[in-house]
């Protein structure tokens, strides 16, 4: 599994200038099978995404981000091998 830290670089006025374009970025890359999930952090300093996708490709996934592309987040991915899950999220499991 692959998680994502978002951390925000800039006011909180530009997040919002880019976040429909972000929002449309995780639309499709939650289509495309590259994010299971994604949220907000609280206090509203970034987000998180979960994969289970390929490192490279998730990795040049988040390249086209907006967040990315414009500045907006810093990006760091952290992989974790998953060896216990509660009933129904076994798919988590690597």
């Amino acid at each position: 599994m692959l998680i994502v830290s978002l951390t925000y670089r800039v006011p909180m006025d530009v997040v919002e200038a880019h976040l429909e374009a972000h929002r449309s970025w995780l639309r499709d890359a939650v289509d495309r099978g590259l994010v299971v999930a994604a949220g907000r952090k609280n206090p509203r300093t970034g987000g998180i995404l979960l994969s289970l996708a390929e490192r490279g490709a998730l990795e040049a996934a988040i390249a086209e981000d907006p967040f990315s592309v414009h500045g907006v987040a810093d990006f760091e991915v952290t992989e974790a091998d998953m060896t216990t899950a509660a009933a129904g999220f076994e798919a988590l499991l690597t």
